[in-house]
């Protein structure tokens, strides 16, 4: 058996996610999905709809043989270190090809960009130094700076949130040597940020989610764009939970948290910089709402989705020492779930792991899972009260799910 791999974060898994998975399958011609997913927390610095756990059963439902976890430490992260974390489990686990989705969807794009940024990085590096100088972004300076050094089309554009998080999956395969094949599959009618639904049948999580949270949701209304099987679980996961997670869920944590640290503690979290405490304790004592928080918080230098990452952390209380990576790889596997074939596919490759495969949370002691650990527990605080104990304790007991 061979096996093609997939980042991903499935918050929820919707009919677009179903067709990058079927499109993995057949260009890659393999027969097992493997999928490196994020926990609790999720890259663009927001808390999952829904935990891990429902995830994976989505996920295995749809068709993936076996989930992996991308651990807090990369899940958490700008899209350099994020990429890095999810190629290093999909090597580990035995992948021949990785396939990601993207606004380009041509491989000779990314492979172009990549030639051409690793001849050019003094210069590219420079202007993003200069534009972040003038008070731009990290990513507006990037895709800037790329523009700047070669404006024509037979390069990407790297200010698509996919194509960014494509180009570093293509550079971490190449640069660490992983004999890997990479593929792409072009997004399928709704970009990554819409907001509302444009098609019939495939939505943007985004929208999906905007339509969850809506006050006058009624989660019939999203039912066309998510397979059945992922329609079932919401209903199952609301009733049992009693809500999707979203930050206004954390608001009141977060606020508590931001007014008793002291800016010397807050200075410690990890992506708290440049005296960005002054304004996170200004905006926390004058915020009503976590939007309206963020709103008084965002500047031209901090894009949103870094503000939230950095949120994340105060929240769970991650301190900068905490997320210094000694590489750029993980440390273990943790097993959420898996199929029949994906079983009979890691029975053969156990032998083959060169770092330990967690399937016992009780049984194994990390740096990294350590922080893992934390996240769910921080996480298991945004729901009801009755249901606070059943994530706490889940967390422990939950071994991996196997969907047969």
């Amino acid at each position: 058996m061979k096996a093609v791999g997939i980042v991903v974060e499935y918050n929820p898994f919707h009919n677009g996610h179903a067709f990058h998975l079927n499109a993995a399958k057949r260009i890659s011609n393999n027969d097992v999905v493997i999928a490196a997913m994020s926990g609790n927390f999720l890259q663009r610095g927001e808390p999952a709809l829904m935990t891990k756990w429902a995830r994976t059963e989505m996920a295995l439902a749809a068709g993936v043989d076996i989930v992996f976890e991308l651990p807090y430490q990369f899940a958490t992260q700008k899209a350099e270190t994020f990429a890095n974390g999810a190629v290093s489990i999909l090597a580990e686990a035995g992948c021949e090809a990785l396939c990601f989705g993207s606004e380009a969807g041509d491989m000779d794009l990314f492979l172009n960009t990549l030639h051409f940024l690793e001849k050019n990085d003094t210069e590219y590096q420079f202007h993003i130094k200069e534009l972040m100088g003038q008070g731009l972004s990290y990513p507006s300076a990037s895709a800037q700076s790329f523009s700047r050094l070669f404006p024509n089309n037979e390069m990407m554009d790297l200010s698509k949130p996919n194509n960014i998080l494509g180009y570093h999956y293509l550079k971490a395969v190449h640069t660490n040597g992983i004999p890997m094949k990479v593929l792409t599959v072009s997004r399928s009618q709704a970009a990554y940020h819409d907001s509302h639904f444009s098609s019939d049948t495939i939505a943007s999580a985004t929208s999906i989610r905007k339509a969850l949270f809506s006050k006058d949701s009624d989660i019939k209304q999203i039912r066309q764009f998510v397979p059945e099987s992922t329609f079932e679980r919401l209903l199952q996961y609301k009733r049992s939970i009693g809500s999707f997670q979203q930050w206004e869920s954390y608001w009141p944590l977060l606020k508590y948290r931001l007014i008793s640290l002291s800016k010397e503690e807050l200075r410690g979290i990890y992506e708290v910089e440049e005296g960005i405490e002054n304004r996170l304790i200004s905006a926390g004592l004058k915020a009503h709402s976590f939007v309206d928080f963020m709103n008084l918080l965002k500047t031209k230098r901090y894009t949103w989705t870094r503000l939230q990452r950095m949120c994340v952390h105060v929240l769970t209380n991650t301190k900068k020492a905490e997320m210094k990576l000694r590489d750029e790889k993980v440390s273990y596997l943790r097993l959420l779930g898996m199929t029949n074939k994906g079983r009979d596919f890691l029975n053969k490759r156990k032998s083959k792991l060169s770092i330990p495969l967690v399937s016992k949370l009780s049984s194994f002691q990390n740096e990294q899972i350590h922080l893992d650990i934390k996240a769910a527990r921080v996480y298991a605080l945004g729901v009801k009260e009755e249901a606070k104990q059943l994530l706490l304790e889940k967390e422990f007991s939950q071994p991996p799910i196997y969907y047969q």
